[in-house]
């Protein structure tokens, strides 16, 4: 798929007095400019979250002091308190958090999260169960805020407290509290914490109100949520999750370190990325094949044996939920074989019975794909349940809302939502979401664009740059991981390595030392570096081997040099003469573009046409595989003799590869 290379770090006159301010570099002080942070506090607070980031009053939330009401008297009363969860990441550990919290303060709790044939946020007849099964006060985690109807259907039978941290609707539950910092008439000054970032602050309120103490438990799970709901980790979000992973090493949470046992994770340093990719996808896979009641039992138990058990069935579960995967991404490849993917607006597929706990993975797979707002929906006994997700500059949430009447039910955010629609109401929604992509969309919004936070030279690419930019970790939504580009190198020593030959390795120079370059399941580009100069996108890392600790660069992105299609302009091909001149004039040489390139500082592609326009005027002469560079005729020459220079100059100039 072709791509946008954009280098977003702009040089600002800011950057260098924020930057000696903080005594750190130009650069990464540009970063911080480029993520918001334009001054030296709100700085402070972002590299050292754990210090200089406060956490903001709980009871400065919308409804916080009515919740705690409620629960305080649920407690005191000895009441049966029900947490009522969602199935993903995010509604397990708010489920887990919010349990773990009230056990210690003597609440008689128990938890209910449904599973994902029976849908996401609240349901009459679950509510009902649990009211007739003695249930008194329900606590939402990570939903509810959409259930206005459900809600009130049980209001004379449960008391039900919710808090959400997804946008409302029209109308807002008439339940006993509804806490959620989106509400429009809720001051909170932070409105991105995910349901387990609410649920903490719940908590929080409920032990300044009770114990007269800050409540600093169960970080790592907090951390552990906030990672996988792909939240800005901005403000509280980053601190809780700085915390969160320090306690995630040593955890004294079984099953949490169970889980990290089966991942590979044990003794290691516990990264956000880690997080997002190793564990939240084996936690998850609970809530996606069978029931996330499982992944809330593991991290609850205390008992060993029985938190090994449950990890490892999570780790077959997620291999388990790998293949599916796989199945339903091939099918639904066949069926947008027949679509004209280049002219589409959006992407609305469905299938007979796949199963809804992976189509939102599918679901993002087809944006990486295809780079289109994605609908992918499971049919199941005449239903059909959706996951979507989006592209940058479509609103999902809104797009959704446009189509509300052709939906059953919906809920979510810009990038990320979730639908339940009637089969024969596909098209209809497939037009209005088509609609709405026509009024918000250009056709430059549907070229994907790699964003490059700055070009680096190869010298610039040290062990003491890797090491400052460390201090923007963790990385998540809204801080991405600086990816940097380098063009215009040459790559040596290129192969392929991993078991299965998959991945590709090689080096480049950096002033008298090398860089080593790897890219992951890239081994198909191998290619590239015999055919000339490249570009890359790239993270530096520091790896450790034999006890050396080296600079790598890991791949991201790799393409042929811009310009390489660049013509060679009446300038170029003089500048290339000359510095042959001087070189070579009566020596024989190979005819390695490379080698020369490399003396004439231009791409191959171009040292290869510059000599073919040589040749024809009878500058170059070539004698097999050796070209010998000759005096030119005292006649005066004109480029335009050249066939090659003629035909070419005026289709071929400045022509770039994107």
């Amino acid at each position: 798929m072709r791509k946008k290379w954009s280098i977003v770090g702009k040089p600002d006159a800011s950057d260098q007095a924020l930057g000696k301010e903080l005594g750190v570099s130009t650069l990464l002080a540009g970063i911080l400019r480029r993520r918001g942070i334009t001054n030296a506090q709100e700085a402070k607070a972002f590299l050292s979250p754990e210090t200089e980031q406060p956490y903001y009053d709980p009871f400065g939330m919308k409804d916080m002091d009515r919740a705690v009401a409620r629960i305080r008297r649920a407690i005191g009363s000895s009441e049966k308190i029900v947490v009522y969860g969602d199935y993903d990441v995010d509604g397990i550990t708010s489920t887990t958090l919010l349990v773990r919290a009230l056990r210690r303060l003597g609440a008689a709790v128990e938890y209910y999260i449904p599973d994902r044939q029976e849908g996401y946020g609240l349901h009459t007849e679950s509510l009902e169960k649990l009211a007739a099964n003695g249930a008194r006060l329900v606590v939402t985690v990570d939903c509810g805020i959409a259930n206005a109807a459900e809600i009130g259907a049980v209001r004379d039978k449960l008391d039900i407290v919710v808090t959400d941290h997804h946008l409302p609707g029209e109308q807002l539950p008439d339940a006993e509290a509804v806490v959620d910092p989106h509400r429009e008439d809720c001051e909170y000054p932070f409105k991105d914490l995910a349901g387990v970032g609410v649920a903490f602050k719940l908590c929080q309120a409920l032990f300044l109100e009770m114990k007269g103490k800050e409540f600093q438990d169960d970080l790592e799970v907090v951390a552990l949520g906030t990672i996988a709901d792909i939240v800005p980790l901005l403000s509280e979000n980053r601190k809780l999750v700085k915390l969160g992973l320090v306690e995630m090493k040593g955890t004294k949470i079984e099953g949490l370190r169970q889980l990290i046992e089966v991942s590979g994770l044990s003794g290691k340093e516990i990264t956000s990325g880690q997080v997002g990719f190793v564990l939240a996808p084996r936690l998850n896979a609970a809530g996606r094949l069978e029931t996330a009641m499982r992944g809330v039992e593991l991290l609850l138990t205390e008992e060993e044996s029985r938190a090994k058990d449950i990890a490892l069935a999570l780790n077959e579960l997620n291999s388990e939920r790998q293949q599916v995967e796989a199945d339903i991404l091939e099918q639904a490849k066949k069926q947008l074989a027949s679509v004209d993917t280049v002219a589409a607006r959006t992407l609305v597929i469905a299938g007979q019975d796949w199963h809804p706990g992976v189509i939102g993975i599918v679901a993002s797979r087809l944006v990486e794909l295809y780079y289109r707002p994605t609908v992918i929906v499971s049919i199941q006994d005449g239903v059909g349940k959706g996951s979507c997700r989006s592209i940058r500059g479509f609103h999902l949430f809104d797009a959704l809302t446009a189509a509300k009447d052709t939906l059953v039910q919906f809920g979510g955010h810009e990038m990320a939502a979730g639908l339940t629609v009637m089969p024969g109401n596909l098209d209809a929604l497939r037009q209005v979401l088509d609609e709405y992509a026509d009024a918000h969309l250009t056709a430059e919004d549907y070229i994907p664009c790699l964003e490059l936070e700055a070009e680096l030279r190869p010298e610039e690419i040290t062990k003491d740059l890797v090491t400052e930019l460390s201090r923007l970790e963790p990385y998540g939504m809204a801080n991405p991981r600086p990816v940097f580009g380098c063009f215009n190198v040459r790559g040596s020593d290129a192969k392929v390595i991993g078991r299965e030959g998959q991945h590709l390795k090689f080096m480049i120079r950096n002033g008298a030392d090398s860089l080593e370059i790897v890219g992951w399941n890239m081994s198909e580009k191998l290619v590239m570096l015999h055919r000339g100069r490249v570009d890359l996108a790239f993270v530096p890392e520091l790896n450790e081997w034999n006890g050396r600790v080296y600079v790598q660069c890991k791949l991201t992105e790799l393409r042929h040099s811009e310009g390489r299609h660049l013509f060679p302009t009446r300038e170029i091909l003089g500048g290339i003469y000359l510095a042959l001149k001087k070189e070579r004039t009566g020596q024989a040489f190979f005819a390695d573009d490379g080698t020369l390139a490399d003396i004439c500082d231009v791409s191959p592609e171009v040292m290869g046409i510059s000599l073919r326009i040589f040749e024809e005027l009878g500058l170059v002469l070539r004698d097999g595989e050796r070209l010998r560079l000759v005096p030119p005729p005292k006649r005066k020459l004109d480029l335009e003799d050249s066939p090659t220079f003629r035909n070419g100059a005026g289709t071929m100039a400045n022509t770039r590869e994107a």
